[in-house]
């Protein structure tokens, strides 16, 4: 046998042979690929005994007698099958044998083969070759089905409800150092949310860093430049829960250079803890002016917290001992400037004592042999409440103003890509479901909700007061959505440059000491910050209630009613129709000028 070397393709001889076991035949003229059902019928041995019985059973359907072979166990059950099975068993011997004489038959034929018909049958095996070569695809193939099927696996998720218990923002605010991240680590510890070997770990770097009594906010400082200075400078996230509540833990940094950050984290916030340092000479120098306890304590009245829970840290000092005049002195400082942040102080402000570093008064109330005097005050409701322990005050806290039937709005705190456009922020009136249509504002681009996440686990819905992630569909990138932009549905909220407000002026530059037309600063609502001027005062308010209309200026102390001028549109509310879209703060120069609120905004154009 020879092969042409000059020939550019292979064709199969059209006398060519089809190769059987018994000998050769002619090879049919391509046919149709017969049905499955007489594919298989063709297979059975008309001379079998069993397929004999089964047929007869059937009355001669053979495709009903086909089934029926396909299921043994239905077979047991009629009398004559397991007769003729018990035959063949008896016989099994003499099948054996019968069947090595058909091997060797066929042996036999195929050293009795014509050896003039090599050629055809070396084109078969090259035929059968090339399909097998074309085969090799076959499994690369499978594999892509197989990863489409899990790519759609992934797309359907288990989506459940969402935990039914009230889900609330606590923000620690406070003066650097007085122990906002410690207090958040033990929480989270004695909550269980940090393992022992964990806390050991932290234990030995803060020794090694000579700084002991650090390991616990080690938990919440996560990165190097804030365990080195023991500064926080981002907002810290965690997570723990009570029986009845669910609570995000948002460490916000103390330093006066991180206030901005500080705003972005108290943004979201509903209680607001204020923690003060008892040690002697700490407390003076966070309140004092400059210190930044005032200042966070201001802020968090702005940016809407519903409580302040002020906790008097560090009340195993040394210089304090659990005195109880320590504790009445920070008490009796702090009450007259809360309430001209504008706090009600019987209902919206709570003092305690704790030591965040022993845990003493977070979970468990403090040993009456270390602190006697705790247990008469809170049992007569001293101090604006009757929780002896901080966990316990927190549970008997109540959100009110969060309406799951309002439009939707969710402020987007932050963005980033994932597979899609992720938007992050808080549900702060409405409900967001997958499916759902919303318009984002300024822009009024127009998007469809692909998925939502609550901590991090894919939900059917969220309700006010989640923290949530979005998957944004519709072609919606990264360019389309900002921090500050607000999530809505029908209607939309507002997005306008200029508003009305009623301001307070708080503090101002030292370069620029009144408050005039063509001031300008960074307007801070929600999570939009944007720079604003004055363009007209029409009415100014004194400490003695004296009224000027149409004023040059204004100082420090008076209320303000005045237009601002914002150099890009931003989406807000008035105040009375939603607080959490109309509250603002100006802060220039490193320091918050004024809190307000929006009062009227520019009529819709038709």
């Amino acid at each position: 046998m020879s092969f042409n070397a000059n020939a550019n393709e292979w064709k199969p001889s059209v006398a060519a042979q089809e190769w059987t076991p018994g000998g050769f035949s002619a090879p049919a003229p391509a046919p149709a690929p017969a049905p499955v059902p007489e594919r298989q019928t063709s297979e059975v041995d008309e001379n079998d005994p069993l397929w004999k019985v089964v047929l007869k059973i059937a009355d001669g359907d053979r495709e009903r007698a086909m089934r029926m072979i396909a299921d043994p166990d239905s077979l047991a059950q009629y009398p004559e099958v397991n007769a003729v099975l018990e035959q063949m068993a008896a016989e099994g011997g003499d099948d054996d044998e019968a069947g090595d004489a058909v091997v060797m038959q066929t042996e036999e034929d195929w050293e009795k083969k014509d050896h003039g018909s090599c050629e055809s049958v070396d084109q078969e095996l090259a035929d059968a070759g090339t399909k097998m070569c074309i085969s090799d695809d076959k499994p690369a193939q499978a594999a892509n089905d197989a990863e489409a099927m899990e790519e759609d696996v992934e797309v359907v998720e288990v989506v459940k409800e969402g935990d039914p218990r009230e889900h609330l923002n606590l923000v620690f605010i406070g003066h650097v150092d007085a122990g906002k991240s410690t207090l958040s680590g033990s929480i989270l510890y004695i909550t269980g949310n940090v393992d022992k070997r964990t806390i050991e770990r932290y234990e030995r770097e803060a020794k090694e860093r000579n700084r002991e009594s650090w390991f616990l906010a080690f938990i919440m400082d996560t990165n190097e430049e804030e365990r080195a200075k023991g500064k926080t400078v981002e907002v810290g996230r965690a997570h723990f829960e009570s029986e009845v509540k669910r609570f995000t833990i948002l460490d916000a940094p103390g330093h006066k250079n991180y206030v901005p950050n500080m705003i972005m984290g108290a943004c979201q916030a509903d209680i607001g803890v204020l923690v003060i340092s008892a040690r002697k000479g700490e407390f003076e120098t966070g309140f004092d002016r400059g210190g930044q306890t005032r200042e966070h304590a201001l802020l968090a009245k702005t940016l809407g917290v519903s409580y302040l829970v002020v906790v008097i840290n560090k009340m195993d000092d040394p210089t304090v001992e659990w005195k109880k005049e320590r504790f009445d002195e920070c008490v009796t400082k702090l009450r007259p400037f809360l309430k001209s942040c504008g706090f009600v102080i019987k209902r919206e402000v709570k003092f305690m004592p704790i030591s965040a570093l022993t845990g003493a008064n977070v979970k468990d109330e403090v040993d009456s042999s270390v602190c006697p005097w705790w247990k008469k005050c809170h049992t007569a409701g001293d101090n604006n409440t009757s929780a002896p322990t901080l966990m316990g005050l927190l549970d008997s806290l109540e959100i009110k103003g969060r309406d799951a039937d309002a439009p939707l709005r969710i402020p987007v705190l932050d963005r980033y890509t994932d597979r899609g456009t992720i938007a992050m922020g808080k549900v702060e009136s409405g409900t967001i479901r997958p499916g759902q249509k919303i318009t984002l504002m300024p822009t009024r681009n127009q998007y469809k909700i692909d998925a939502v996440w609550a901590n991090e686990e894919p939900v059917s819905c969220a309700r006010p007061g989640e923290n949530v992630l979005i998957k944004l569909g519709g072609g919606c990138g990264t360019e389309d959505v900002l921090r500050g932009f607000v999530i809505c549905t029908d209607p939309p909220c507002r997005a306008v440059s200029k508003v009305i407000c009623h301001l307070a002026l708080m503090d101002m530059p030292e370069n620029t000491q009144i408050f005039t037309a063509g001031f300008q600063a960074m307007f801070h609502a929600h999570c939009t910050e944007e720079e604003c001027t004055v363009t007209k005062l029409f009415e100014t308010t004194n400490r003695k209630g004296q009224v000027n209309k149409n004023p040059r200026f204004a100082n420090v102390g008076m209320r303000v009613v005045c237009m601002l001028e914002l150099s890009r549109t931003v989406p807000v509310e008035t105040f009375d129709n939603m607080p959490f879209l109309g509250r603002f703060t100006l802060r220039t120069e490193g320091k918050t000028c004024a809190i307000g609120k929006i009062t009227k905004l520019p009529p819709k154009k038709e």
